[in-house]
């Protein structure tokens, strides 16, 4: 068992900026570059947070059992669930960073990023397991985080985001790209009776009955498949299923939400659409700024044309083409 250090409680009103100043050089650590490695420093003197690497908030049994190992041999025997489906182990005194780090690999895992780089992507359960999902989103994230995790921005953070469906559990309109599953429906007129069902179930109030049918105002459809799973004669059918495609958004202190760019992009599309997107942050990008504020300063059309455009995928340009997916609220207008 590692010796662990005691924390003085009062430790935790105390701090701030100078303090963890004082204290990086009292320990000649950069702690800007320990945070990007997954160390994050805590207001207690020597102690960190240990964030580790959880694509698609999903843990083996036995990860969870190192995990909470680790946190009762190096840490004080707690856990923190992140808002970004990640764990992390708070209270760790940085002279058991090696140890945890070779614990960690032992078992095939490892220490999470932070800094200018793609981080951790989340996503929902997905069609895994959710009934109402439209996209596997679990097998695209773990493929995400496998190809790109940890590649460096130059500028920023880069979060990527999916979910199953326009229920948008994953948030992707607050992510840098987002993919969202949708579907767009059919109707197979021979086999509709004229029930009415996929229009008393359409949200959108993009369904209404003509002649007996069931006829879409694709202006307010947003795909999300609804009008399909309530049809008790399989008259309303998927004509194509693919992802959303969001780009430009953020929380935070002052949060922004997404561009929808594309509609119907292959999972093959959305590599495509995260490298094109990285060189072009990378290359347009100036400082720290989001890759939403380098659009902001360049303009969408900007982005479009050199990044989506030649992608070949079904793009989304007007911005009455974008207000189907609209956001409601407080938008200060």
């Amino acid at each position: 068992m590692a010796e662990k250090p005691e924390t003085n409680v009062e430790e935790l009103r105390s701090g701030g900026p100078v303090k963890l100043k004082q204290e990086a050089h009292r320990l000649k650590m950069d702690f800007e570059t320990l945070k990007s490695g997954g160390f994050i420093k805590q207001t207690q003197e020597n102690l960190f947070t240990v964030r580790l690497r959880c694509p698609g908030g999903k843990l083996t049994s036995q990860q969870l059992r190192k995990a909470a190992e680790l946190a009762e041999k190096y840490g004080q025997g707690e856990i923190h669930n992140s808002f970004r489906q990640s764990i992390e182990i708070p209270y760790v005194h940085h002279q058991h960073f090696d140890a945890i780090t070779k614990e960690l690999k032992e078992i095939d895992w490892s220490v999470a990023s932070c800094g200018p780089r793609i981080r951790v992507p989340t996503a929902c359960a997905g069609c895994t397991w959710n009934p109402n999902s439209l996209m596997d989103t679990q097998t695209m994230c773990l493929e995400v985080d496998r190809r790109y995790f940890g590649t460096a921005t130059g500028h920023h953070k880069f979060k990527v985001s999916f979910s199953g469906c326009p229920i948008d559990c994953a948030r992707t309109r607050e992510m840098d790209l987002g993919f969202q599953g949708i579907t767009e429906p059919e109707l197979v007129e021979e086999l509709c009776n004229g029930c009415g069902l996929c229009i008393s179930g359409c949200e959108e109030k993009a369904l209404t009955l003509v002649n007996n049918l069931p006829v879409r105002d694709a202006s307010k459809c947003i795909y999300c498949g609804d009008c399909i799973k309530v049809c008790p004669l399989d008259a309303m059918i998927a004509a194509r299923t693919g992802w959303l495609v969001r780009v430009g958004g953020k929380h935070g202190r002052h949060p922004i939400y997404a561009y929808e760019i594309a509609q119907f992009a292959s999972d093959e599309d959305c590599f495509s659409f995260i490298e094109k997107t990285m060189g072009w942050y990378q290359a347009n990008g100036k400082g720290r700024e989001r890759i939403g504020a380098t659009i902001s300063r360049l303009g969408l059309s900007k982005y479009l044309s050199e990044t989506v455009k030649p992608l070949g995928v079904e793009v989304i340009e007007k911005s009455e083409e974008r207000k189907k997916f609209r956001a409601e609220g407080n938008m200060y207008t």
